[in-house]
């Protein structure tokens, strides 16, 4: 190996032995340097970001990845202001304020007062007693009524509610009678009773009712008053 033996001169054969000793170091030095680069990876590739298609797509630049600053600083916009409720908006639960009367206006029901007087409260069976029909203002203002004869009525009923007789029945009257009424005025209406029973439009027979309690009912209109108790001896 060290005396190389051939026709030709021995630096022929030195020569060549260096340059196949070359080829080899060559060969051996690159591929240790392809490792290392496949190893580590290339600045170059770091940057090249796979496109959704298979090919290569540039890195995203700044502005997409750091939020703008206007978009940054935009303040937040401001709750919505609920407005007040108002005071003079009524609940709608509570019923609405009931106004109150005018001074010289209509009387209306609810503004007078009807009651019956049995004068005496007893009397005889076949006498003849005075019933007084009482109309009072009992509001604090005055009012305007119509007292007309034939809105007025007294009514008499037994103990089981049976009609008995009527003011009515037999000599009704007809008149006209408005009047003011101040705050507290009664006004008075004597009806005589003839002792007899009735009934409306007068067709039946009339006869003296029996001994026993009765209660008398009186009205002005639509306006009527509490029962009084009235006794025939």
């Amino acid at each position: 190996m060290l005396h190389p033996v051939g026709p030709l001169p021995a630096v022929v054969y030195w020569r060549r032995r260096l340059l196949v000793l070359g080829c080899a170091v060559g060969v051996l030095g690159g591929g240790g340097w392809l490792g290392a680069a496949a190893a580590t990876g290339s600045p170059e590739e770091d940057a090249v970001v796979s496109a959704p298609d298979g090919g290569s797509a540039p890195a995203p630049a700044l502005d997409q990845v750091v939020p703008s600053l206007v978009a940054v600083q935009l303040p937040s916009p401001p709750p919505t202001a609920v407005p007040a409720e108002d005071p003079e908006e009524q609940d709608p639960e509570q019923p609405p304020a009931e106004s109150l009367p005018v001074d010289g206006g209509p009387c209306s029901n609810d503004m007078i007062g009807v009651e019956v007087r049995p004068t005496p409260a007893s009397s005889p069976v076949g006498s003849k007693p005075t019933f007084d029909l009482v109309v009072t203002n009992v509001s604090p203002v005055s009012c305007v009524r119509s007292l007309d004869k034939g809105l007025q009525e007294i009514v008499m009923v037994d103990g089981s509610g049976t009609r008995v007789w009527g003011s009515n029945d037999c000599f009704p009257e007809e008149t006209t009678d408005p009047r003011t009424l101040q705050p507290g005025e009664s006004v008075v209406f004597p009806v005589v009773w003839g002792g007899l029973s009735s009934t409306p439009g007068c067709t039946a027979e009339r006869t003296p009712p029996a001994p026993g309690d009765y209660r008398l009912r009186g009205r002005l209109d639509t306006a009527t008053s509490p029962d009084a108790t009235f006794t025939l001896t």
